[in-house]
């Protein structure tokens, strides 16, 4: 639960702490990106994909066992990313409370159920950020990393194989050897996003590092 009566409070480190999640999600999403690439110029064994259906599997090759790793690797790098940033935009969000001295124009439920609710994690992410934004430096104009960050996200959220992909690596594996030009749209999408979300951090940190030096 946010503080009701927040005043403005140093935010630097939490966002360095972003920008570094943000970056190691960003190389392990790349590193799936180059997996890809490695699986389908390999091409699929004669023996078939790794799920041969009916509960059966064959032994993995090594290049597909990598694969295992990378994307478990992306997976935790994704996980702390989140909670990371969710401390970074914690802690915006009181600030900018502070500074207009009204309430956010989101409740701070929004601020988790925001991101995997259908339907409103179209739009509710994006919005708290944008209204942090107008509180922290009102009548300056929207830094444009955030619609490129929210683009990129939304297509690799809405991809069917990329953050939001409910099937299992072996999966991930198939398409790669059958329809690798998917999986690679979706994977680059979450690196630019992840770029992006950098830049976003950036630009609002800097918005209330400014606001707080303001003389009161």
């Amino acid at each position: 639960m946010p503080n009701p009566n927040p005043t403005p409070a140093p935010v630097l480190w939490t966002a360095r702490c972003a920008v570094a999640a943000l970056g190691l999600a960003g190389v392990a999403w790349l590193a799936r990106v180059v997996w890809d690439i490695r699986l389908a110029a390999a091409g699929q064994p004669a023996s078939g994909p790794p799920d041969q259906g009916e509960g059966r599997h064959r032994p993995l090759t090594s290049l597909e066992d990598g694969y295992h790793a990378v994307n478990a690797l992306a997976g935790g790098a994704t996980v702390l990313c989140a909670l990371l940033f969710l401390s970074w935009l914690w802690r915006v969000r009181d600030n900018a409370r502070a500074f207009s001295g009204e309430p956010p124009r989101h409740s701070w439920l929004w601020m988790y159920l925001g991101w995997v609710l259908p339907l409103a994690n179209l739009w509710i992410p994006r919005g708290l950020v944008v209204d942090i934004h107008h509180r922290s430096a009102p009548g300056k104009p929207l830094p444009s990393s955030v619609n490129w960050w929210w683009g990129l996200w939304l297509i690799g959220l809405l991809s069917g194989v990329g953050l939001m992909h409910t099937g299992d690596t072996d999966e991930l594996i198939a398409r790669a050897y059958t329809d690798v030009w998917m999986l690679l749209v979706s994977d680059v999408a979450i690196v630019g996003a992840a770029v992006a979300a950098v830049l976003v951090v950036r630009a609002v940190t800097a918005a209330q590092g400014e606001r707080m030096a303001e003389p009161r």
